[in-house]
């Protein structure tokens, strides 16, 4: 599977851009600010249906702009797949695949899997636990549908039992009988979604860890733990002893939506103890892991999608990456850098099919 022609129409900062793609790697050079993320974050779009960096759908409408325009041609199963995004501003998105809308976004997920390592992951180390849940269910998601089924049955359950909990504490009168329809409802779905993303990232781990070692040049340790309320009890019983709590509270405390990831290295945890170098390696070689994950349970290469990868790294994690991209195990890439001499090693290293393409001011320039 690769996307063999992207046209965007006021995307960002992109005014009007139509380009054909190698089914291999694909780089695009230009300073900070010229565009290069946005395409990138245009490829993420075409697979998820959002913007990698934004949740809201109108800041991604270019300024002063009215509507946006993404379409996406790839060769899929030997055979051509149309993706198209229209969104006006103040109205709903509209999603086409070869011309028919979805009735639902979630139906489209997976259907062209895809892995983006960007800058913004550092959220992952850095901000709080909704970030490391949203990564676990975006991956999960690519290839298991009813897991993102179940995972927004659960949220909307949650919503629900949250809004009962308020209206007990308004009215001053709890029904027992009236929340035990919801809690049901939790522990059932808890339980498939717990094992999930357990499997997950126990299969995860051992392939993080080689490539970590592979771009450190196994000069350290890194580890990847999923911390649940559910590893030592059952979702019932977290319920009921948390019964008088989320009556006071007004919301519901304990649950998969609770979950976490712990992030080491070593033995101590890399937003405290890590480097920004090490920070950067530990992501990249999380990506990779999923990648692999990936491409193991779907039919496809996924696209990789590099955004300015090697930024904070030494000229040794550097050489490292540039060799394992280098490489016949992926499929289609997309690489941005500010420096050419990155590509240029990239290119140099590989007797892959390329394209290269010069970005300024969201147009395509010659180099």
């Amino acid at each position: 599977m690769h996307l063999k022609r992207l046209s965007l129409i006021n995307y960002k900062n992109i005014k009007e851009l139509e380009i054909e793609l190698s089914p291999k790697i694909n780089c695009f050079i230009g300073n900070n600010g010229m565009g290069k993320t946005n395409l990138l974050d245009a490829v993420y779009y075409l697979s998820f249906c959002k913007s990698y960096f934004s949740s809201t759908d109108q800041l991604n409408i270019k300024h002063d702009e009215l509507f946006m325009v993404l379409e996406g041609n790839y060769q899929r199963k030997e055979m051509d797949e149309l993706i198209y995004c229209g969104l006006k501003r103040g109205q709903k998105k509209n999603f086409k695949r070869n011309k028919k809308e979805y009735k639902k976004l979630s139906e489209h997920i997976g259907l062209l899997p895809i892995v983006m390592v960007s800058p913004a992951d550092v959220r992952l180390i850095t901000d709080g636990s909704e970030e490391r849940r949203k990564y676990m269910d975006s991956v999960i998601s690519q290839y298991d549908r009813k897991y993102l089924d179940d995972l927004i049955r659960y949220n909307r359950v949650i919503l629900q039992r949250n809004k009962l909990l308020k209206d007990f504490a308004r009215r001053g009168k709890f029904e027992e009988d009236s929340l035990s329809i919801w809690d049901e409802q939790m522990v059932i779905l808890s339980a498939s979604i717990y094992e999930k993303r357990k499997d997950f990232l126990n299969k995860l781990m051992p392939v993080f860890q080689e490539y970590y070692n592979i771009i450190s040049q196994g000069n350290e340790r890194v580890t990847l733990e999923y911390k649940s309320q559910l590893n030592a009890h059952s979702m019932r019983d977290l319920l009921r002893h948390a019964r008088l709590k989320d009556q006071v509270m007004q919301y519901t405390t304990v649950g998969i939506h609770k979950d976490d990831l712990i992030l080491s290295l070593g033995d101590y945890p890399i937003k405290k103890m890590g480097s920004q170098g090490q920070q950067k390696t530990y992501l990249i070689a999380l990506k990779l892991a999923q990648f692999e994950f990936i491409k193991k349970l779907s039919e496809y290469n996924p696209i990789l999608l590099l955004d300015d990868i090697f930024d904070k790294l030494d000229a040794e994690r550097v050489e490292q990456i540039v060799h394992l991209v280098s490489e016949e195990r992926f499929g289609q890439i997309f690489i941005s850098d500010t420096n050419r001499d990155h590509l240029d090693q990239i290119l140099s290293s590989s007797n892959l099919t390329y394209k290269l393409f010069g970005l300024n001011n969201g147009s395509v320039v010659g180099l």
